[in-house]
């Protein structure tokens, strides 16, 4: 069954150029690295521009599991760290 993760991200103001780069990097590495990950895609809020939502979607737990696992995404928690306003809401979903 796949898996469905929405992640809203709240960034600081005059954040947004720095956390988009340090995402874009990531996003690089699952797509390229990942082959459970069948969609990750960062999406900005029309309304307000200081939210993001990540749109993931999974073959299946392992491969979410995996995700959370690797170097690369470990890494760019402390780089994304500094950009955020809030502690970011995750949200898990499973496919039907």
């Amino acid at each position: 069954m796949t898996i469905g993760i929405v992640a809203t991200l709240k960034v600081q103001d005059g954040k947004n150029a720095e956390f988009e780069s340090v995402f874009r990097d990531l996003a690089a590495q699952v797509r390229a690295n990942e082959k459970g990950n069948l969609a990750y895609q960062l999406t900005k809020s029309r309304s307000d521009p200081n939210t993001y939502k990540v749109l993931e979607l999974y073959t299946d737990q392992a491969a979410v599991d995996h995700h959370g696992q690797t170097d690369y995404f470990r890494a760019a928690g402390p780089k994304m760290g500094p950009c955020l306003a809030a502690r970011p809401e995750v949200e898990y979903l499973d496919g039907v």
